[in-house]
């Protein structure tokens, strides 16, 4: 997984800032920055909110034709600006052409989710042929494990880390009861040592190597919501496959936002949602894909009209020719609006070059992590500040373009003044979710992030002295 070379990030910052005279929180270094981001042009692809727009922003406080400060990529990806003329097409052409649209068009409708395929293997690092567009990702977790998840007397657990998603949660806890098996013995949830935050790579796999026998299946996210961490996937898979265990990943927070290779690393199935860092709108089409040596090993236990192959789908004659590997767990027809959506932001992620994506996210994320480090450490001398403390690994190999701060207190104080002068973060209490997107994103984003968040804290603090 790339970072910006053999320099850390923070080394990079100083040796840029010594060439120009300044220091790392200076202005001047975030400009310049940004004039030499060879992926700067991006940005203009996407509609950046304005300032006067957003519902929690204070008139008094904001210029209200400005762009906000959008470091929400990581719960709703911004829309790129040829979202809507892809959307419309569709509408006039069923307005135009009523049910011819389903096989006339630039994208006919029943076979549209295939034109794109290709463009999201290329992301997730899969062949085309183990891909598959369709559901909601929720829907696709349950698809995988009715077919990966076949608990034996023996082997009857399902690893995943104890602060996995909600829904990631929800889904294994039910299919362990659609088994009729017991959650409480079956569900095994991998927390973190006593006093830290994230869970250990050791922990991890000396977990799978000392209880593997048992398990049926390992889940973990690609990477973590709430702290940011990103697992190591290979060793991750390595040590279940040993083990004898399937291997599979939620990629939600970790799908355009680090490199993901899931054929190379022989990952044995994953699914994802396109709505985060991939930019295709509230509710997108998700993503699913499962390991080609699977194809005729691996079938699906529920089967609709689209799990029959193409050639003779629409013989209606009832007589199932399953598509082998993950295109036989399609079940239902794929929704136009939602596919056009999910192709405006394919297209802008593949002009882009991986590598320098992936750069880029290590320094502006090392660029704020120095930022808020350098203005809010806990001071000993001062008990009384507010100060912040970032759970994600300081480790750019275990980490995504997010931070997770953790506030010493006033957390939603601090949330509310934040958003009444334009910044937009997610807050999962305690924590303040940050995280700055590569395509769209800019360093002096963060400059004028930390600006009012230095702002924000002071406000906060002087409440607080005043007794409010």
């Amino acid at each position: 997984m790339d970072g910006c070379g053999r320099s850390s990030p923070q080394q990079i910052l100083e040796h840029t800032a010594s060439i120009l005279g300044c220091s790392i929180t200076d202005e001047k270094l975030a400009i310049h920055l940004d004039q030499e981001d060879e992926l700067q042009h991006f940005r203009d692809q996407f509609h950046i909110p304005k300032m006067k727009d957003l519902p929690s922003t204070d008139p008094a406080l904001v210029k209200g034709e400005e762009e906000c400060v959008y470091l929400c990529g990581h719960s709703l990806g911004l829309q790129p600006k040829k979202t809507k003329a892809y959307i419309n097409e569709e509408l006039d052409n069923w307005a135009k052409t009523g049910v011819h649209g389903h096989f006339h068009g630039s994208y006919p409708w029943a076979l549209a989710d295939e034109c794109l395929v290709e463009l999201m293997a290329n992301i997730v690092g899969a062949k085309k042929e183990e891909t598959a567009l369709m559901n909601g990702l929720s829907v696709n977790l349950h698809l995988l494990l009715l077919s990966f998840y076949k608990p034996t007397s023996s082997r009857h657990k399902i690893l995943m880390e104890a602060n996995a998603f909600p829904s990631d949660h929800y889904a294994v806890e039910s299919q362990i009861r659609l088994q009729g098996l017991d959650p409480k013995k079956s569900m095994f949830l991998l927390s973190p040592a006593k006093d830290e935050e994230t869970l250990s790579t050791d922990d991890i796999l000396s977990t799978i190597e000392r209880e593997g026998d048992s398990i049926a299946v390992i889940l973990f996210s690609g990477v973590q919501y709430y702290t940011g961490q990103l697992f190591d996937m290979v060793s991750i898979t390595r040590a279940g496959h040993a083990k004898g265990c399937y291997v599979g990943f939620d990629l939600a927070h970790a799908v355009g936002n680090v490199e993901v290779r899931l054929h190379d690393w022989n990952v044995d199935f994953a699914c994802w949602c396109n709505y985060k860092y991939l930019n295709s709108g509230a509710g997108a089409l998700a993503g699913a894909y499962i390991h080609e040596k699977h194809n005729f090993t691996i079938k699906p236990t529920l089967l609709g009209w689209w799990s029959h192959d193409l050639s003779t789908r629409f013989q209606m004659d009832k007589k199932l020719d399953l598509t082998p590997g993950v295109n036989g767990f399609r079940i239902s027809n794929p929704p136009i609006l939602l596919i056009r959506s999910l192709q405006a932001s394919l297209e802008i992620f593949n002009q882009a070059d991986k590598k320098a994506l992936r750069k880029k996210s290590v320094l502006l994320t090392g660029y704020l992590e120095y930022l808020i480090k350098h203005y809010h450490s806990k001071v000993p001398d001062n008990p009384q500040k507010l100060f912040i403390n970032i759970i994600t690994p300081s480790n750019v190999e275990e980490r995504g373009c997010q931070l997770s701060l953790l506030f010493s207190d006033h957390i939603n104080k601090i949330f509310v003044e934040l958003s009444k002068r334009g910044v937009v973060p997610d807050i999962r209490e305690p924590i303040l979710r940050i995280a700055p997107a590569p395509l769209y994103n800019s360093f002096y984003d963060l400059y004028k992030f930390i600006n009012i968040l230095n702002e924000s804290l002071q406000v906060v603090s002087n409440q607080l002295k005043d007794g409010m």
